[in-house]
């Protein structure tokens, strides 16, 4: 009712009729049969055939005794995109209702006069049809303009010839350009997909290279406290044998205090029996205590510099060079790099076992010092 309607209110219903019956392809009226698209829009099955054969050069046609899948097809009017059967634009539904319609607007035209005016008319010659066209001057013209007028030298053709040959040719450039846009949607969704591909693989390196640079990281902290701890239990060793040494010391020390502090006393002791006991029992400790405290400064002692810590010193500058040359490259370079680093790894084991030696050498020197004599009876009863 409202297509009735809506026809009714425009000044001529019929010329809207007409518009609404024009080939998106050709530009005219449709010709049967016509096809209908899954989008609702109509075709001429004709130039549907040209279209889908341009954008689809090697698909075989019905007659062919080879069997293929059909081709892809895009609506001109709104460019969605149908895959055919093997039939192609044959397996397409015609609409017999556009060519109902169509036979009764054409039976409609045919009964009806023609009015002035539907035909143009030439400009020079108010009363002459244009039925004519100058080759030449590559313009419609009409009779008279030809025998009488500009156009009397000019070579000339039927109207109607030269419209159904410039319509082809349109047609064909329509058919064309279609095709080529189908061609050229065909590699933007290409290269879309590319662009998709691109970021994924992208995404996927990005992330295999950080969990490897995790696991360097990993590695080096890992190393990190072994070697701080290796430099612990150092530290610790060497400052458990020194506080030995200081114990050994302190005690000697305070034994031969005692001893002095024994010796001064007995000087002021005024009784000559009591002073002479004293002094023969001193006179049998204090040989002894002299060359104990003689003997004291061959008590144990650190070597030179063994308070030093630098054969922990590390040389890190291939392994900084190492880390700077890192870069991507192919699988035969790493190998050739792993084998390297394979040698370096045991040429440095190597000189860490002859470190190892001369670090723990100090732990023999307790086993080397001499063991103190024991202290006569009597020197521990005077003290």
């Amino acid at each position: 009712m409202d297509y009735k309607s809506s026809l009714i209110q425009d000044g001529n219903p019929m010329e809207n009729l007409e518009k609404q019956l024009i080939c998106p392809i050709c530009l005219e009226m449709f010709t049967k049969p016509v096809v209908i698209l899954p989008c609702q829009h109509n075709l001429c099955r004709k130039c549907a055939s040209d279209i889908f054969q341009a954008a689809n050069p090697y698909w075989t046609g019905r007659g062919s005794s080879v069997s293929m899948s059909g081709g892809r097809f895009r609506c001109p009017t709104c460019r969605h995109e149908v895959i055919m059967d093997r039939h192609g634009v044959y397996g397409l539904q015609r609409n017999l209702l556009v060519e109902n319609i169509i036979d009764i607007y054409k039976q409609e035209c045919s009964s009806r006069p023609l009015q002035k005016g539907s035909h143009p008319m030439c400009k020079e010659h108010e009363d002459e049809k244009i039925n004519i066209y100058c080759l030449t001057c590559e313009v419609p013209t009409c009779s008279m303009c030809k025998v009488f007028g500009v156009h009397k030298a000019c070579e000339v053709a039927p109207l109607q010839s030269v419209f159904q040959g410039q319509k082809t040719e349109l047609n064909n450039c329509i058919s064309m350009l279609v095709a080529g846009n189908d061609r050229v949607q065909t590699i933007i969704t290409q290269l879309e997909d590319s662009c998709r591909v691109t970021k994924e693989n992208s995404h996927q390196v990005k992330e295999e290279l950080s969990q490897k640079f995790d696991t360097l990281y990993a590695i080096l902290d890992e190393k990190k406290s072994e070697l701080l701890q290796r430099i612990t239990q150092e530290q610790e060793e060497k400052l458990s044998f020194i506080e030995a040494l200081i114990q050994q010391y302190q005690e000697q020390l305070d034994k031969s205090t005692k001893l002095v502090e024994t010796a001064i006393q007995s000087l002021d002791e005024p009784g000559g029996a009591t002073f002479l006991l004293i002094s023969s029992c001193l006179s049998l400790c204090l040989p002894h205590s002299i060359v104990e405290a003689s003997k004291g400064c061959q008590l144990g002692k650190t070597e030179q510099g063994f308070e030093n810590m630098d054969f922990f010193t590390l040389n890190l500058e291939h392994i900084a060079d190492a880390l700077r040359a890192i870069d991507f490259g192919t699988d035969e370079e790493e190998e050739e790099f792993i084998e390297e680093e394979d040698q370096e790894e045991e040429d440095s084991t190597e000189g860490k076992e002859e470190g190892k030696k001369f670090i723990y050498l100090h732990s023999f020197i307790p086993s080397l010092i001499p063991q103190q004599p024991e202290v006569p009876t009597i020197y521990k009863a005077l003290c």
